[in-house]
């Protein structure tokens, strides 16, 4: 561009400075950061092992597609409500519950767990809830984790789930009903 004088100017100097992380970077970070987390919730709302790995990739794969519009608000939320989604998506194609004996979990338990921090005892108990979870239906094992688990309203609860907050109070009301019963008896086989 020329000057006033119509000589041609120099460029100005300046330089670009890079602040913060990319998009990528930023997800990558929410992925090790959370992983374990959405890894446990799809546990708690399927039973299965393989499949909550399955659903924790679903989740991880659908929040990285969305991720722009994401991570400036609540990105966990949003991840958590794909897996309760694709728990209820997988059940209705299949229609049926597909679950491992007792035996079988407890063998799988033991196999993939490393060095933790918790005490044999709360291991012994989250086993016992676990396996107790097993015995409720999948609609009353849904609201039971999202609601009293993971500590959500009856209306969010409601809403992600995509029915009424009267169902919701009463498959909960159920379910901890059975849960309670179960724990007392022992039963958590």
């Amino acid at each position: 561009m020329p000057d006033h004088d119509g000589a041609p100017s120099a460029a100005p100097e300046f330089s670009v400075v890079r602040t913060g992380l990319s998009a990528e970077e930023q997800f990558r970070l929410f992925a090790v950061e959370n992983t374990a987390a959405l890894h446990r919730i799809a546990y708690l709302l399927c039973g299965d092992d393989h499949r909550a790995h399955d659903l924790t990739q679903i989740a991880l794969e659908r929040t990285y597609r969305r991720w722009s519009r994401l991570k400036d608000g609540y990105p966990f939320a949003y991840a958590r409500r794909v897996l309760a989604t694709a728990r209820i998506d997988g059940w209705r194609r299949t229609r049926r519950e597909v679950l491992q004996s007792p035996e079988d979990v407890a063998v799988a338990q033991e196999v993939s767990r490393g060095p933790g921090t918790d005490s044999g005892a709360q291991v012994a108990e989250r086993e016992r809830l676990v396996r107790a979870l097993r015995h409720l239906g999948p609609s009353q094992r849904r609201v039971v984790v999202l609601r009293h688990l993971l500590d959500r309203s009856e209306a969010d609860v409601a809403k992600e789930l995509g029915v009424s907050v009267g169902n919701v109070k009463s498959q909960g009301a159920r379910g901890l009903a059975r849960l309670r019963t179960l724990l007392k008896e022992g039963q958590d086989a």
